[in-house]
């Protein structure tokens, strides 16, 4: 058994470091309320992507009723409501609460954890036993309460899809045991399975004792000393070390069908459903399984089970027709972007119109389209990133955590259009 973790010795953060707990968290979530140029904002968490049929329409309830109508996936498999009102925090919550969405209102935030989409269905090991104990542990710790909106779990069936996004503390499928990562590190830490919530949650704790004096949000804004005695800790704790660098870049699941079919994926352009795709989602989980995953890549998993493969492939139209991507080869595979203008004042332009403008053959490498610096919602590993700068749109090739140097193409749809299809190519 994992036992408690002793306390770290942090030390100051240099001046330019890393992300640091200044002013507070704000992170959004469904107490407290974002404020955005489309209206006000919220991030309802939902652990490891998965909801029932009827969480699906509550929802979709709170989309129309106090929202545009739209749900918004984001990059970590939540949901985001936009354009709220500022005075209906309140209601949102007794809805999300009654519907058990909102199971703890001091950890609300706190509730991130992605989770492999396609485990238990393609012969991968189920991650849900994890997911729904780890959740609850979370949910009772009092510490846990402290951690920030940012921080993250990651439940890994083993193939190294959600190991790939440098969670904080992600848990590893691997037999009858998993292996324990603490941020980015190559090192893991082997814990019998039955084990693996509650030793992500103590490391989460230790964590937050580490972090207490250097202000950090998250394991890798750290001090390397401190983020060593940090991992020192959880190693005199936990079981044998084992060597398995993390995967450098994530690979979501195809759209289209899984196993015999044993479930559909269909992703979602730029990760922006209109009720009635939603709506035809969860009519779609209604009538095989009850279930839908949305997944960290703004997609959704329909685990079924679909009995043949002309159901599958009937739902798969049926979602196509409503505009959904249910192929790889689609020109809208891999494309995201911000939420950029009218939505984000910050933002210096309508990128999401842009990115829809540049959609040409499907890229070997993601895009994603920023409208600043801040490049909300980014995806990992391998990437273009388009950053819109004053002086044009900036283009480069990311690998982890270094990237290539970049090309700015200004003012010329056509230019920008070829210049992302060559970095993609």
């Amino acid at each position: 058994m994992l036992a408690a973790m002793p306390d770290s010795a942090p030390s100051p953060l240099s001046a330019g470091g890393p992300a640091l707990r200044g002013g507070g968290d704000a992170c959004p979530g469904t107490l407290r309320l974002h404020p955005a140029d489309d209206g006000a904002l919220a991030r309802v968490r939902v652990p490891g992507g998965v909801l029932s049929a009827d969480r699906a329409e509550v929802l979709l309830a709170a989309a129309e009723r106090f929202g545009d109508g739209e749900l918004h996936l984001t990059s970590r498999g939540n949901v985001q409501l936009r354009g709220l009102a500022a005075a209906c925090g309140g209601a949102l919550a007794e809805l999300l609460t009654a519907a058990g969405l909102l199971p703890s209102a001091a950890h609300e935030r706190a509730r991130n954890i992605v989770a492999s989409p396609l485990a238990g269905l393609d012969g991968s090991a189920p991650v849900s036993g994890w997911l729904s104990e780890l959740d609850g542990l979370v949910c009772q710790s009092a510490a846990a309460a402290s951690l920030s909106g940012r921080f993250l779990f990651a439940l890994d069936d083993g193939r190294g899809d959600v190991d790939a996004l440098g969670a904080d503390v992600t848990l590893i499928a691997a037999g009858d045991s998993c292996l324990l990562r603490i941020g980015a590190e190559d090192e893991v830490f082997r814990v019998p399975g039955g084990e693996g919530p509650r030793a992500a949650l103590l490391a989460a704790e230790a964590f937050l004792r580490a972090a207490r004096d250097s202000g950090a949000w998250r394991v890798k804004d750290l001090p390397d000393d401190v983020r060593a005695e940090l991992v020192r800790a959880v190693k005199a704790a936990a079981g044998p070390a084992v060597d398995r660098p993390r995967p450098r870049t994530a690979t979501p699941p195809a759209p289209g069908p899984h196993g015999s079919p044993d479930a559909v994926g269909v992703d979602v352009p730029l990760g922006r459903l209109t009720s009635a795709q939603w709506r035809l989602l969860t009519e779609t989980a209604r009538r095989h399984g009850d279930e839908l995953r949305l997944t960290p890549w703004r997609g959704i998993v329909v685990p079924g089970p679909f009995g043949r493969p002309e159901d599958a492939a009937a739902a798969l139209d049926a979602l196509a027709a409503a505009g959904l991507i249910t192929a790889p080869d689609s020109p809208w595979t891999g494309v995201g972007a911000c939420i950029g203008h009218p939505g984000c004042v910050k933002s210096r332009s309508d990128v999401r119109a842009e990115a829809g403008a540049a959609v040409g053959p499907v890229g070997r490498l993601p895009v994603y389209w920023s409208g600043c610096e801040r490049r909300c919602g980014h995806p990992h590993g391998e990437w273009i990133d388009v950053v819109v700068t004053p002086d044009g749109h900036r283009i480069s090739h990311v690998h982890g955590e270094r990237r290539d140097p970049p090309r700015t193409v200004r003012d010329d749809p056509a230019a920008l259009a070829a210049a992302v299809a060559a970095a993609r190519a």
